[in-house]
C-alpha cells in the first residue's frame, strides 16, 4: 500500500514505515504531522485517485528529527576585478517516519 501526497510544490510517493524528508517548516514541539492533500492510495492493485485531492484520506506521520541539508554554495567571480563573492545556504529539513495511509470508507 502507498500513496502519493503533496507536499508544498513537489509530490511524493509514501508508504507505511517509510522515512523521507521535506522542506516544510514545522513547530518546535510538534511530535504528529498530518498530510492531508492526498492525490492517489494504491491498496492491493486497486487504486482510488482524488480530483484533485480525495476526501477524507490522509497520511499520519511523526516527526524523528530537525536536520539540515547539503550546503549549496552560490560563487560570484568577476575576472580582471579582483572581486568575488561567496555564499552558501543550508536548507532546514524535517525528517519524517509514515505511521499510517487512512482511507476513509465510503
Amino acid at each position: 500500500m502507498y500513496a502519493i501526497v503533496a507536499v508544498g510544490n513537489k509530490q511524493l510517493k509514501v508508504a507505511e514505515n517509510e522515512e523521507f524528508l521535506l522542506e516544510i517548516p514545522v513547530k518546535a514541539k510538534q511530535k504528529i504531522l498530518i498530510l492531508d492533500q492526498v492525490l492517489l492510495i494504491v491498496k492491493d492493485k486497486k487504486a482510488q485517485m482524488g480530483n484533485p485531492y480525495l476526501k477524507g484520506a490522509k497520511v499520519n506521520c511523526e516527526v524523528i528529527a530537525r536536520v539540515q541539508g547539503v550546503k549549496k554554495i552560490a560563487f560570484k567571480f568577476r575576472r580582471r576585478k579582483s572581486s568575488e563573492c561567496k555564499k552558501g545556504s543550508r536548507q532546514h529539513l524535517v525528517k519524517v517516519r509514515v505511521k499510517e495511509i487512512v482511507i476513509k470508507s465510503a
